[in-house]
């Protein structure tokens, strides 16, 4: 199976950090935001990637390359301007081949195992779902979460749930369908197709109890650099 991940954000609120360097480019514990990923991806034998951007991302063409250095295959979809996440999945589809894919924000850090993926993926093909979704605990900045999560399926109230929602990870696995009507270079937000599909109770879900964090401020991405330096001290020790 195919990973995307995306990397075309301005990343307005880590500004002035962004202004010379995109922010996937951004380091925490020694390397860039995104080559956490994508180690992590190669480890789990994802290593068929697609990364899109905009925002300075020649740079990141040029730090990656063509993924050989991490064992990975990667293909670049440049969207000259931020298409937003559905518009920008949309405009990559053709790189993303037929079956399910992977989809992971490029600005969060996540101890989530993507070796789970492929069987997930299997299992979305088998089922004829649309989208499987990671969620986590709501962080502080998002205290109200994004989707309920009832018996392993998203549901849009929390009528026959004993909980409160929880909050996307930024992780979910998606069939090419679900994206087939955006007209490829537009813009589109992910969230209307995604409650669209909760309607139709076509999208499940897992929630990940692990570690989590939106690296969406410089604030944020301090506190991500010193806990990784932390526990990378405390692994030599």
């Amino acid at each position: 199976m195919r990973a995307m991940i995306l990397a075309a954000g301005r990343g307005e609120r880590m500004r002035p950090l962004t202004d010379h360097t995109p922010k996937p480019l951004l380091q925490a514990g020694g390397k860039p935001l995104i080559v956490w990923h994508i180690e992590r991806l190669v480890s789990a034998g994802i290593t068929d990637l697609v990364i899109n951007h905009a925002h300075l991302g020649k740079q990141i063409e040029q730090a990656l390359g063509d993924g050989s250095q991490f064992g990975a295959h990667i293909a670049y979809s440049d969207e000259g301007s931020a298409l937003e996440t559905a518009g920008g999945i949309a405009f990559a589809l053709p790189l993303l081949g037929d079956g399910p894919f992977a989809v992971v924000n490029g600005d969060i850090w996540c101890d989530y195992d993507f070796g789970a993926l492929p069987a997930r993926a299997a299992a979305l093909s088998a089922s004829g779902e649309m989208a499987h979704l990671v969620l986590v605990d709501n962080p502080g900045h998002n205290p109200k979460g994004d989707f309920f999560l009832h018996e392993g399926r998203l549901t849009g109230s929390a009528i026959g749930t004993q909980h409160s929602a929880l909050t996307f990870s930024g992780i979910g696995l998606y069939q090419p369908a679900l994206f087939a009507n955006i007209p490829r270079g537009s813009t589109a937000p992910l969230a209307p197709l995604l409650r669209e599909q909760i309607a139709l109770n076509r999208i499940s879900g897992e929630h990940h109890r692990g570690l989590w964090m939106d690296i969406g401020t410089p604030q944020r991405l301090d506190e991500l650099d010193k806990q990784l330096h932390a526990s990378q001290n405390a692994g030599h020790a």
